[in-house]
Order: C-alpha cells, then structure tokens, then sequence
C-alpha cells in the first residue's frame, strides 16, 4: 500500500532522511558505518538501491525512528551508474538524501590491505588493478558527493574521532555547522577543507623569543598576531566573504561546510585566527567548532 506524505514524515513533522555511506574498499566504511551506529543511526550495509526507498518508508513509520544509513560499495554487484537515478526518485518524494564519500591515497589502500591480509571485494589480477579499477567505477558517486573524506593521514583511533567530528552534523537539525582547521602548510594542507585561506603573509610570532613557545591560544600570541593591521583587514575581508558564501551553500542543502587556515607550522598565526574566525562565526547563530591540526607540533 503506498504511504501519504505525512505518513512519511513521521509523528515529528519532519521531512525523512537518508544517509549513503559509500567510498573505496579499505577507505574506512565499515569504521564510518560503527560510528554512524554510536550516533544514534540506524545503519543497514550492502542494500541494493532499488529498496532504499522502501527502507526510508519502514523507518519512518516505525516508532521511535532514528536517522537511517545505508552504507553502498562495489560489494553487490549492482550498477553504481544506477543509484543517483535512485537518489533523484528519492528527493523527489521529499526524501532528503546526503551521501558521504571515504577515499584515501592508492599507496595507503595497498599499505591497509598487505596489512590485514584481505583480498579486494574486485579481485582482480592484481590489488593496484582492483583498487584503480573501483576508483573509476565510483567516480560520479565521488562528484555527486556532499561531503568528501580523505582517511589517507588518519589511524584507527584518529579515523574514529575523525568521523564522529564530521558525521555528528547529518544529526544535528541547526541548518548549517561550520568547521575551522587551522594547519601548517610543512605538514601538508588539510584533504577535506572547503575554502582555505593562507595567513603566512602575516608576521610570525616565531621570531619573537618570548612568544615561540606559546601558541595562538595564548593571549599573548593573539595580541601580537590580531593587532597587525594586515590581519585585521583580512578578517574583515573573510567574514565580508563568508557573510556572502554561507547562506547561499545553505540554500542549495549544504549542511557543513569545512575552513582550512594555515600558516607555516599551524602553532601561531593561523591559530590565532582561527579561534578569532570561529568565536566571529558563533556570534552570527552558526554552529562552529574550531579544530588545531599541528598545535603540538
């Protein structure tokens, strides 16, 4: 029997939701897929797309629903070309869809599975092969993603914080949640920032003897660092930005948008900033977490 609007909608009101966990084989789908679990999710795997809508209908009409997951690879057999004709089915029926893609580096995935000893779910001649080969047979899931994750620079434990940190947003009902990562570009940029910004045009607290210790967060450092007038003149330039970008993102369905702010080492200036953008970025409504990458450094 087919379901009424409202019977989808279920007794909150609010329009159903799906998650689509996809990525390369050895990219952390199954760490993803355990966290989503931990997030209140309920996480089917290895569902074949001509069902999800199905899926979604059942879950909202059970009592007590929770955010439904699907997590989809190469593991079926089926078509991937297929899903997005599904994805559009599904918006059309209201249904709001946010698909999250795991990648990393080829020489990581090898590296992950020489050491775990598995075999590719392609089984190909050989795991380079197999592994090239599921790269182009998801590559338009890749383009069509709404948030991309690259796990190449993160271990189990990272991996884990990593997806919480990120996932945690798709339960979140604030419209739009911003992340601001500071980093230092001698340890490569950030795989998964939005919008990065460059503050090494700034004067470095590092050649000042009494503040190379400190970072950032010090009071310090954030005096020495916010009264240049250059910085200043930046901060009212990105926030100008910001002000323009961010309700257009959230008027085409974004729901996150990631901030990458770098100096050299990722310990003074771009924390200095970071913490300023972020505290700016909470005194406008938004929903704003700031992460160091390489204040330990």
């Amino acid at each position: 029997m087919a379901t009424t609007e409202s019977e989808r909608r279920g007794s909150g009101g609010e329009s159903p939701r799906l998650l689509v966990l996809t990525g390369l084989s050895g990219a952390g789908r199954s760490s993803g897929a355990k966290v989503l679990e931990d997030l209140g999710f309920y996480v089917i795997d290895n569902l074949p797309p001509d069902l999800l809508r199905q899926a979604v209908d059942l879950n909202n009409l059970r009592e007590g629903s929770r955010h439904l997951a699907v997590v989809v690879d190469s593991r079926g057999g089926f078509p991937l070309n297929e899903l997005e004709d599904h994805f559009r089915e599904l918006e059309r029926a209201g249904i709001q869809v946010t698909l999250v893609f795991l990648d990393a580096d080829d020489d990581v995935l090898i590296r992950r599975y020489e050491e775990h000893r598995r075999p590719h779910p392609l089984g190909l001649e050989t795991l380079a092969d197999s592994i090239a080969a599921e790269r182009a047979m998801m590559a338009d899931l890749r383009l069509r993603a709404d948030m991309y994750v690259n796990t190449s620079e993160t271990n189990v434990h990272q991996l884990r914080s990593w997806f919480a940190h990120h996932l945690s947003a798709l339960v979140d009902d604030h419209p739009m949640r911003l992340a601001v990562t500071s980093f230092g570009f001698k340890n490569g940029t950030p795989r998964d920032v939005d919008l990065m910004f460059d503050v090494r045009f700034l004067p470095n607290p590092h050649w000042k003897t009494e503040l190379r210790p400190l970072t950032g967060q010090h009071a310090e450092v954030r005096r020495h660092v916010l009264s240049n007038g250059d910085a200043a003149g930046f901060l009212d330039r990105l926030r100008d930005l910001l002000s323009f970008l961010v309700p257009r993102y959230r008027e085409e369905g974004k729901s996150y948008v990631s901030i990458g702010i770098g100096c050299t080492g990722g310990r003074h200036r771009s924390v200095a900033i970071a913490e300023e953008l972020a505290s700016w970025l909470v005194g406008r409504g938004y929903h704003a977490t700031v992460r160091h990458r390489d204040i330990d450094e």
